[in-house]
C-alpha cells in the first residue's frame, strides 16, 4: 500500500529543482517506491571540504532534499505544504568520489508533522550517513 497522497513522475518533481541548490549539487530523484523516495548525488569537488572528502553539509543537503520531496508527496498540495523543522545527521565514513544514494522512509506521518529516516550509501552500498528529518505540515495560506 502506498503512502503517497498523489502520484508524481520523477521528471515532474525534478523540474522543481531548476536553478536551486538541488540542481547545483547534481541531486537527482531516481525512484519512487510504495513507501520510499530515492535520490542520488555525485561526489566531486563541489561536494568536498578542504581535506578532499565529502562535506557533511552536502550529505545533509541530500538528506533534506529527498525527505522534503517525500513529505510533499504525502500531503494535499492544494491545502498543505511541508517545511523543514529539524534535521540531524551522523556521518559514518568518508567519501572522496563516486555517487551517493539516499533513501527516505517515514518514521511518522502525522497531520501536523512528519519524521523521516534517510540512509545515504556509497557505490558499494556502504552506509555513509544516517539522518532524521522532521517536517512541519502547515496549512497553505491564501495568496
Amino acid at each position: 500500500m502506498s503512502i503517497w497522497y498523489r502520484q508524481s513522475s520523477l521528471e515532474e518533481l525534478q523540474a522543481l529543482a531548476r536553478n536551486t541548490l538541488v540542481e547545483h549539487l547534481g541531486i537527482q530523484l531516481v525512484e519512487i517506491g510504495p513507501d520510499f523516495l530515492r535520490a542520488t548525488m555525485p561526489v566531486d569537488s563541489r561536494h568536498h571540504q578542504p581535506m578532499g572528502i565529502l562535506h557533511g553539509g552536502a550529505s545533509v543537503a541530500l538528506a533534506e532534499t529527498v525527505g522534503s520531496y517525500a513529505a510533499g508527496l504525502c500531503v494535499n498540495p492544494a491545502t498543505h505544504i511541508c517545511v523543514g523543522q529539524e534535521i540531524n545527521a551522523n556521518h559514518l565514513r568518508p567519501v572522496r568520489s563516486g555517487r551517493l544514494t539516499a533513501t527516505a522512509r517515514p518514521f511518522h506521518l502525522g497531520s501536523r508533522s512528519h519524521v523521516w529516516h534517510i540512509e545515504i550509501r556509497d557505490d558499494d552500498g556502504k552506509l555513509v550517513c544516517v539522518s532524521r528529518l522532521t517536517m512541519a505540515v502547515l496549512e497553505r495560506r491564501p495568496s
